[in-house]
């Protein structure tokens, strides 16, 4: 097998960036609050952070996206950390279940979070936990899903609420 074979096609193509409707905004770390997250995260199926975690993630992640629609109201957001050197992970892919262009936001966020890190860590492997109806978007930007079997691993700590 060529070693060209193995090459992950997103990093070596860049699809491009799906539009989203007029009024929809893309909005590169944007200032949010838990009220604004909450009510996503919760929509998505998630329970709700506190504002102490809310700023604790977003302090400790490298950037964030966000999509509002033409009622300003947060339907999309996605996170990425990254060590800048060999990994960089993606969290908290969110669109609004109720959203009825949610597969264009999808799309926007996905694309726009590979092409940040295609540019600013090239070479990092790059992971991320999806939802099953983010597997299309992913797959449209050149995603490779479990490249070769291997899959994350992941752990899911409780918030301490007392």
């Amino acid at each position: 097998m060529k070693p060209e074979s193995l090459l992950i096609p997103f990093r070596t193509s860049s699809p491009s960036l799906p539009r989203l409707p007029q009024g929809y905004a893309l909005i590169c770390v944007p200032e949010l609050t838990s009220a604004d997250l909450n009510p996503l995260l919760i929509a998505c199926g998630e329970l709700p952070r506190t504002e102490t975690i809310w700023q604790r993630v977003l302090e400790r992640s490298a950037w964030h996206l966000g999509v509002h629609n033409a009622d300003g109201q947060w339907v999309g957001f996605i996170r990425a950390t990254t060590d800048q050197a060999l990994n960089a992970n993606l969290w908290d892919l969110l669109t609004d279940p109720a959203e009825t262009l949610r597969e264009e936001v999808l799309q926007s966020l996905v694309h726009t979070a590979l092409s940040r890190l295609r540019r600013e860590v090239g070479g990092c492997s790059i992971s991320l936990a999806a939802p099953p109806e983010a597997l299309a978007a992913l797959r449209s930007a050149g995603f490779v899903i479990d490249p070769g079997g291997i899959r994350a691993m992941g752990l899911k700590l409780a918030e301490d609420r007392s």
